[in-house]
């Protein structure tokens, strides 16, 4: 990985933002409490047709979930403890993406403390914070970047201060150093000493100065993730590994159609004498079976008799569903143009996806008459208990939620679903409970990626690009999670904006978080969607629309370069409409060497993204050749396979650019597999992959041999956002490099998604039988 500082300029994009003066709290109580107050205080085409700012360009997504936390960001405190430790508790959810690594980060560097010092945890369920415990739209890092700071800079400060009077030394001759205050006569004073000293005897308001970038000796810097030795040497603990006392393990018996409801349980009392089995009850997702072993409650979901009324989508496959979006499409107007322009269009679709977390989605549940307490890993956990509340029938406060670790989220975690069951469950069974899906339960009744196409057409004159239009018709997404409490996540339920939810939130998602980065003239973007917004059990997938809508556009650009006679590198540097794209897309191609002599049936492929203060471009060198295509891997798509790929990114400042890099190369995974081999397939009313045995998200047999991740210099002195940034540009560099490596624009994906390579489980029963041959299975 390539990393390098640039040199500190006062005033310029990456001014510094330790210049500035913050104000922040001392809390009174009888250790160190210190919070955060935020609030106050290239190379172009000369003949480019310049395109006006779009909504992304000008307010995105991430500003308005940014602004949303503000307000509370006051409540979100740093505690310095009388062993020497610092501990903070982390509002946003952990599920692998490193951020309480950035955050103990952001107090080291503030505090002057060694990493091992500083304890991170994940806050349980605070409705004060309101908006500021939603987890999503890549937001942490750049809501929390100064907030964090500050009460570290506070905790400091009184250090400092209870430090000078005790040593009896002035403030400023005082040296803060790993975790010890040192006076010049080499006196000194461990933080753990001082931490009550410091203390607040009541909540006053102070200012503090943040280090200045100049000074930085841990921000900025690669570092091993907090975390890491216990997750590779199996002692890390996420909501699968949870033990609480007298929470045996739970499943549910699913209907064989998305969304069927039960009409009866025909042999319960049978099922409750099988061996270790406890309770069976009716839910209202299905069956709930609670027993001593969850293989025990496999095989009593497997003898289960249900009778199953209909679900949202039955009888309905892939074909109908294509049929009702390509109906619902908005029609493209080009623009008067010059009647001698010339037009290029196309029209790609993109299928359901699973978004499923590799770690099961569990959750452990204990209801009682007058309260609740559950534990699960929650991107909206604020949203959760207020649904808890309402549907147990108590009070918000009798209800606690614990948020643990979490085995990936990625948009998955928004929604409680299993919180919502594993809580009915309890209640109706008057026990405690450890719900989990199975691994079928989420490939069919789990949340999937929307179907949807994207529709194309840019005219052309000369050497200009006059007009790009693009029209986006999906199956309708479920934003019910809202800013992850329950006025927002009603407003999406509520007609109109639930019927179909595009006149609501999906629309103004859209509009901020999509953008065309090139001088393409006029430029629009439209979003039409079709069904209510709980027709399918849809959500927001990692980095939402953008993959299929870049991939679409990139398409075309590469169309577009090819009618002009020009090379889609070239192409790209003469129309980028931000100087920061122009600095990754040179950097992959002089990386990556752009236009290498390759085989026949091989190519590169080079695109680039802009999104929520960041830039990144892809360069992929993908390899078509028969002996490749047709190479056989038992049970397993393989088709194509990506060998090399290059990425340039440059997130205004990379807080850890090594945590940067490993988000680069999962985004990459993504985008392989979302481009070749992903997808769920609807026939009757269900999707017939039924494990990741038949989901083929990318394996080790389609993984590059070859992955660069290059972190740009800083260029903006504050962090961007960098979860969802790698996935778009890595998908569309493969469609792009297979278009040149065929000789035909791909327009459905996954490119193999018409190859159905395993025979489906069947729906009844719903769950396959516990393996008890597993050798047969490893490679």
């Amino acid at each position: 990985m390539e990393q390098r500082r640039s040199p500190h300029v006062e005033g310029s994009a990456g001014q510094d933002i330790g210049r500035r003066r913050f104000l922040g709290y001392l809390l009174a109580g009888p250790t160190l409490v210190a919070a955060a107050q935020l609030g106050a205080g290239a190379e172009s085409a000369e003949a480019a047709v310049p395109s006006p700012p779009e909504p992304a360009e000008v307010y995105d997504l991430n500003d308005l979930l940014t602004l949303a936390a503000t307000p509370t960001s006051n409540l979100i405190a740093v505690v310095v403890h009388p062993d020497g430790t610092v501990s903070f508790d982390m509002p946003r959810a952990e599920s692998g993406q490193g951020i309480t690594t950035m955050a103990a980060m952001l107090i080291a560097e503030e505090l002057d403390l060694p990493l091992e010092k500083i304890n991170v945890t994940l806050a349980d369920a605070r409705p004060e914070l309101v908006w500021n415990q939603l987890t999503g739209g890549s937001n942490t890092t750049i809501s929390m970047y100064t907030p964090i700071r500050v009460a570290a800079a506070i905790a400091k400060g009184q250090l400092l201060q209870a430090a000078a009077m005790k040593l009896d030394e002035t403030v400023t001759r005082l040296t803060p150093h790993l975790g010890f205050i040192q006076a010049p006569d080499g006196r000194k004073l461990s933080y753990g000493e001082l931490a009550q000293a410091a203390a607040g005897r009541e909540t006053k308001q102070v200012e503090t100065d943040l280090k200045p970038e100049s000074e930085f000796s841990v921000i900025g810097t690669p570092r091993n993730r907090i975390d890491a030795l216990e997750a590779v040497t199996g002692r890390k603990k996420y909501a699968m590994d949870l033990d609480v006392e007298g929470a045996l393990p739970t499943m549910v018996c699913r209907p064989p159609t998305i969304k069927g409801t039960v009409r009866s349980v025909n042999n319960a009392a049978e099922v409750r004498q099988m061996p270790g089995i406890t309770d069976v009850v009716a839910i209202s997702t299905g069956v709930a079976v609670r027993g001593r072993t969850f293989g025990q409650c496999i095989s009593a979901i497997r003898a289960l008799d249900v009778s199953w009324g209909p679900g949202t989508v039955d009888d309905m496959s892939d074909e109908d569903v294509l049929a009702d979006i390509r109906k619902a499409e908005i029609p493209l107007a080009v623009p008067d143009v010059d009647p001698l322009a010339e037009t290029v269009e196309g029209e790609f679709t993109f299928h359901f996806r699973n978004n499923a977390a590799l770690e099961p989605q569990t959750a452990v549940a204990d209801v009682r008459s007058d309260s609740a307490e559950v534990w699960a890993p929650l991107q909206s956990p604020i949203l959760c208990q207020e649904l808890l509340a309402k549907q147990l029938g108590l009070s918000v406060n009798a209800v606690t939620v614990h948020v643990e670790q979490a085995g990936g989220a990625f948009g998955r975690r928004f929604f409680s679903d299993p919180v919502i069951e594993a809580a009915e469950a309890s209640q109706k069974m008057g026990k405690r409970v450890k719900l989990m899906w199975h691994r079928v339960d989420e490939c069919r009744q789990g949340r999937t990626h929307p179907m949807c196409t994207s529709r194309i057409r840019a005219s052309l004159l000369d050497d200009n690009v006059l007009t790009f239009e693009q029209r986006h018709t999906s199956v309708a997404t479920d934003y019910t999670m809202g800013f992850g409490e329950v006025i927002t996540s009603m407003a999406g339920k509520i007609p109109p904006l639930g019927q179909g939810n595009e006149l609501g939130y999906s629309n103004t998602i859209f509009a901020t978080t999509v953008n065309v980065p090139y001088k393409f003239g006029a430029v629009t973007q439209l979003l039409n969607e079709i069904y209510e917004y709980d027709t399918f059990p849809s959500g927001s997938n990692r980095n939402l629309v953008n993959p299929d809508v870049r991939t679409a556009q990139e398409l075309i650009v590469d169309r577009i370069a090819a009618k002009m006679g020009k090379d889609p590198y070239r192409f790209r540097k003469e129309f980028a409409d931000d100087e920061r794209v122009l600095a990754v897309l040179d950097k992959v191609a002089e990386v990556g060497e752009w236009g290498r002599e390759m085989p026949a049936n091989t190519a590169q492929g080079i695109t680039v993204h802009k999104e929520y203060k960041g830039a990144i471009a892809t360069l992929v060198e993908i390899d078509c050749r028969p002996e490749t295509v047709n190479r056989k891997i038992r049970n397993a798509v393989t088709g194509p396979r990506v060998t090399k790929a290059v990425v340039a990114v440059d997130p205004g400042f990379a807080v850890n650019p090594r945590g940067l890099e490993a988000q680069m190369q999962g985004g990459l995974m993504d985008g392989i597999a979302q481009a070749l081999t992903s997808s769920l397939h609807l026939r009757d009313g269900v999707f017939l992959e039924g494990s990741w045995d038949n989901y083929f998200y990318t394996r080790q047999w389609n993984t590059p041999f070859d992955v660069q991740i290059v972190v740009m210099p800083p260029t903006t002195g504050e962090p961007g956002g960098a979860g969802e940034l790698g996935v778009p540009s890595a998908m569309a560099s493969v469609a792009c490099a297979y278009a040149r490596a065929t000789g035909t624009m791909p327009t459905s994906f996954p490119i193999n998604h018409g190859t159905l390579s395993f025979d489906p489980k069947p729906t009844v029963p719903p769950l396959p039988p516990s393996p008890t041959d597993g050798l047969q299975h490893t490679y």
